[in-house]
C-alpha cells in the first residue's frame, strides 16, 4: 500500500512529467502545409533563412525540422542530392575546419561524444557538406556551421528513415 502523500502527488508529478515531454517535443519534426510548387514531393528543401528543413510530401504538405545552417559566409544554396547514408558515422575535418581548429585529431571515431556528426549522416554531391545529426542540441536554429545542416538526433533518424540515396536537395537562401 502506498502512502496517502504519494496518492496526493501522484497527478502532480504525472503532469510534471508531461510537461517535461512536451516542453522537448517543441522542436520535434512537424507536418505542415507546403504549397511552394517549385518543389516536388520527395525534395528535401532548406531554408537557411529560416533554418528549417523540409521534406516535401503529397498534398501540399511537408514535414518540417528544425535545424542550424552555415555561418555568415559558409551556407551554401543550390542542388545537391544524397550520395550516402551512414550511422554513428565517424567525423574527418574539412581542411578549412582543421586550419581553423588545428589540435582536432584527423578522425573521430562513430559515437564518440565529441563526434559532431551526431547519430547519423547524409553526404551531399556539392562537396564536402552533409545533413547530419548533433551532440550539441543548441545549436539547431542558429547558423554556426562550416556549411552543413545539423538536425537534433532524433530529427536525423526520422528523416534518414525516410529518404534514399538520390534524393534530391534544394538549398536556399
Amino acid at each position: 500500500m502506498r502512502p496517502p502523500v504519494f496518492r496526493r502527488l501522484a497527478p502532480f508529478l504525472v503532469s510534471l512529467c508531461l510537461l517535461v515531454m512536451l516542453s522537448g517535443a517543441s522542436h520535434a519534426a512537424e507536418l505542415v502545409g507546403f504549397s511552394d510548387r517549385r518543389f516536388v514531393p520527395g525534395t528535401i528543401v532548406i531554408r537557411n533563412s529560416e533554418k528549417q528543413l523540409y521534406l516535401v510530401l503529397r498534398g501540399n504538405r511537408a514535414i518540417r525540422y528544425r535545424v542550424a545552417v552555415g555561418r555568415s559566409r559558409k551556407a551554401w544554396t543550390g542542388r545537391a542530392e544524397i550520395t550516402a547514408k551512414y550511422v554513428r558515422p565517424a567525423w574527418s575535418p574539412s581542411p578549412e575546419v582543421h586550419r581553423d581548429f588545428p589540435n582536432l585529431p584527423s578522425v573521430i571515431k562513430g559515437g564518440a561524444p565529441n563526434n559532431p556528426m551526431g547519430a547519423a549522416a547524409m553526404t551531399l554531391s556539392n562537396g564536402n557538406f552533409a545533413i547530419h545529426g548533433t551532440n550539441r542540441p543548441g545549436s539547431i536554429g542558429r547558423a554556426v556551421s562550416y556549411g552543413c545542416i545539423r538536425m537534433a538526433n532524433r530529427d536525423i533518424q526520422d528523416l534518414f528513415r525516410r529518404v534514399g540515396v538520390r534524393t534530391p536537395v534544394i538549398a536556399i537562401p
